[in-house]
């Protein structure tokens, strides 16, 4: 018997509202400003362990000299780094990209692949970087991206009780009615990023205040 959640139509309509004044994260932007699998993909290994006021930037200028798999492949690494170096383990990231790009070209004709299953074999991508670029990049939401805020709210709410992001992510597909699996990722992030923060979240700000049993919140604002 499948799970049911109680009171989750109050809760999104209620985060959708409180979003409103918050800054979309950057690899949704990206994905609705730019529309290209190939930049979502990339914006999101970028943006692993980073913050999105780092990756954002960097991310674009990036894509100023290399917009796509052919230029990317192209590149050489020590440019790449140049261009990256704020992002938290750019040299990693800057050979993963590289490769990444080469991949892609090697095996897909240059395009990104829109299959999860294609995505999760490029060398680097797990559940995470793989929905998120069906979701935002090839605009397909049969997946719900899970970061640190979803895993984290989503444990507190009590809809799942999980250890890690992937859990997180198969539990939440099971739970979630379809209908909001498209917005959940962006929806959790920005109220995680803003109010209901790793630590000591802000409860008395909170707009869901009175639906969540706070499981595992030891102090609170």
């Amino acid at each position: 018997m499948i799970k049911e959640i109680e009171n989750i139509d109050k809760i999104i309509k209620l985060l959708k509202k409180e979003v409103k004044d918050f800054e979309n994260p950057v690899v949704s932007k990206i994905g609705k400003i730019q529309k290209d699998p190939f930049k979502v993909l990339i914006s999101c290994i970028l943006s692993l362990r980073t913050q999105d006021k780092t990756t954002g930037p960097i991310a674009l200028k990036l894509f100023e000299v290399a917009d796509n798999t052919q230029k990317l492949s192209k590149m050489p690494l020590s440019k790449i780094q140049k261009i990256i170096r704020p992002v938290n383990y750019y040299i990693t990231k800057s050979k993963r990209i590289k490769e990444i790009a080469k991949t892609i070209i090697k095996n897909y004709k240059g395009k990104v692949p829109d299959s999860f299953e294609e995505l999760m074999k490029l060398r680097g991508v797990g559940k995470k970087t793989a929905a998120i670029t069906m979701v935002y990049g090839h605009k397909k939401a049969d997946y719900i991206p899970v970061d640190i805020h979803v895993h984290i709210i989503s444990n507190r709410l009590g809809w799942v009780k999980t250890k890690n992001a992937e859990q997180t992510m198969d539990e939440l597909m099971k739970i979630i009615p379809k209908k909001y699996w498209g917005d959940l990722n962006d929806l959790f992030v920005l109220h995680g990023q803003n109010v209901c923060v790793t630590s000591s979240p802000i409860c008395s700000k909170c707009v869901i205040n009175e639906y969540c049993p706070k499981i595992g919140v030891a102090r609170s604002r």
